[in-house]
């Protein structure tokens, strides 16, 4: 993703091209179809531009803003995208299954983190979507994940702690996870843009692996 950006421009080019899938319309063309395909249609249905989370390849892209220093716009759009996309109702589930990606998704971001890159041990944080979970690991270890705070418009992480410690990285490691923590998010309705974001806090990237 380092690279990336680099290729992009810099940070600020990275984050506005994240940003224009969501400003674009939702207009499409069919090119050598027949007609539209279903993930076409939902897109249009759920009016977040050119975001078609029913197609699997793109449901990582709300999370590359935690590779950004503006993580509280992927923290928008992921909620966006829970709330919208997914309900209890007859149509409360976008797009096809494919052999679990798309309920995967929504049970880890209910969580508040998603492994973006299966080739490393690392989770990178979104949004959690309850004020308290409780996961039973192995061994009788328990993830204890508390978020008092949170509500509808609560979205934003203010603060995280992780077994009582202040935690600053935009990621959380496999160990951390499977070894039982207890995360405590402080949510809040509006984003902490004066944050500053170290670039050692970032999730691995390939092009950084010299650090």
């Amino acid at each position: 993703m380092a690279g990336l950006k680099q290729l992009m421009g810099g940070e600020r080019a990275f984050v506005n091209k994240l940003g224009t899938i969501f400003a674009l319309s939702t207009r499409f063309g069919l090119g050598g179809r027949r007609g539209p395909i279903h993930e076409m249609r939902e897109m249009q249905v759920a009016n977040m531009g050119q975001y078609a989370h029913g197609k699997q390849p793109i449901q990582h892209m709300t999370y590359l803003y935690g590779y950004s220093n503006e993580p509280w716009k992927g923290q928008y759009w992921i909620r966006e995208t829970m709330d919208r996309l997914y309900h209890a109702g007859p149509d409360g589930y976008c797009g096809d299954e494919d052999n679990g990606q798309t309920s995967a998704w929504y049970v880890f971001s209910a969580l508040g983190f998603y492994p973006v890159c299966p080739g490393t041990d690392q989770y990178v944080l979104g949004t959690p979507l309850f004020k308290h979970v409780r996961v039973q690991l192995a061994k009788d270890r328990i993830l204890d994940i508390q978020a008092p705070e949170n509500g509808p418009a609560n979205r934003y992480i203010k603060q995280l702690a992780v077994n009582g410690a202040a935690y600053t990285k935009a990621f959380l490691t496999h160990n951390q996870l499977m070894d039982g923590a207890t995360l405590l998010f402080t949510m809040s309705d509006q984003p902490d843009t004066d944050r500053p974001v170290q670039q050692t806090d970032l999730p691995y990237s390939l092009s950084m692996d010299e650090r």
